[in-house]
């Protein structure tokens, strides 16, 4: 019988990163069913907005930039850039990203909350469409404060960054909301904040890692289709195929929001037991599996 994994336990760095792919490899299935049913439109749309985008930005290059004598040169070098398809790729381009953690994350939730059994898609849906609103909100706030901490020399956004990654467990699986979960974050994180960083940030760098892998071919066949024909007549072909990939690469983000549900049920045991007086509750009862995770305290 292959051992599920159990996320409300207290692990070290490797067996957060181990657990990762893990957990990815049982419940490959039902996780990128739910992906592809619940983030696939808003992937897709953002997808499509980002091509058009590009192709109105390759032809500008293309063309170059054409003025009159009578008009603000910065005007129409910023609106030919900023146009109705660069903020259109924007909008779907945040609501897809949000998709995909309220995605994640709600399937976690109902995988614990079922004792190891992946959930099916209606019932993640069930659990998207309650948190959906609630999280692009939230995103919002917290990019204006992600985007501050960055301008203040960068030190304090590599600060609060692990905090801002766990803010999105805590308001799913806590059923929470903003001022409760931003507050926790920092809570769970005390004492705790250098493993985490280093966790959270390893897992990124390996998700980065395998997109670039991923991505090679395109980017070699670009890199070789620009050399041969000139940048002005750069394959259009090129620039679709190369933003296909790239979308379809992003089912990679799956391995920081797992790692980082992973890391926040590590914390929150590590603080409060949760998973171990959760268990000591079964004794006594005839299902109860207490060989299901091996754990020290």
């Amino acid at each position: 019988m292959i051992q599920k994994v159990e996320f409300r336990k207290v692990r070290d760095f490797g067996e957060v990163i181990s657990d990762t792919f893990l957990f990815m490899r049982q419940n490959f299935k039902p996780l990128f069913k739910a992906f592809c049913y619940l983030c696939g439109f808003f992937l897709l749309a953002a997808m499509i907005s980002t091509i058009l985008q590009q192709l109105g930005m390759q032809k500008v290059v293309n063309d170059g930039f054409v003025f009159r004598s009578d008009t603000n040169v910065w005007n129409t070098i910023l609106s030919r850039i900023f146009t109705f398809q660069y903020f259109l790729a924007i909008l779907f381009n945040f609501i897809g990203y949000t998709s995909i953690y309220v995605a994640i994350n709600s399937f976690i939730a109902l995988y614990v909350e079922k004792g190891g059994v992946a959930p099916t898609v209606e019932q993640v849906w069930a659990y998207f469409k309650f948190y959906f609103l609630r999280v692009m909100g939230s995103t919002l706030l917290l990019s204006l404060c992600m985007i501050l901490c960055f301008a203040a020399c960068i030190v304090p956004f590599i600060y609060i960054f692990p905090a801002m990654c766990l803010f999105y467990p805590i308001m799913i699986i806590e059923n929470a909301d903003f001022s409760y979960s931003f507050s926790r974050c920092f809570k769970l994180l005390k004492d705790q904040w250098w493993v985490t960083a280093g966790t959270i940030f390893v897992l990124w760098i390996i998700t980065y890692a395998t997109m670039a892998f991923a991505s090679m071919p395109a980017i070699i066949i670009g890199l070789i289709s620009g050399f041969s024909q000139g940048a002005k007549t750069m394959s259009t072909v090129m620039t679709v195929v190369t933003t296909v990939i790239q979308y379809l690469c992003y089912v990679f983000l799956v391995i920081p929001m797992i790692g980082t549900s992973l890391c926040y049920f590590n914390l929150v045991e590590r603080q409060e037991n949760t998973g171990l007086l959760d268990r000591i509750d079964q004794f006594g009862k005839p299902d109860a599996d207490f060989n299901a995770s091996s754990e020290e305290y």
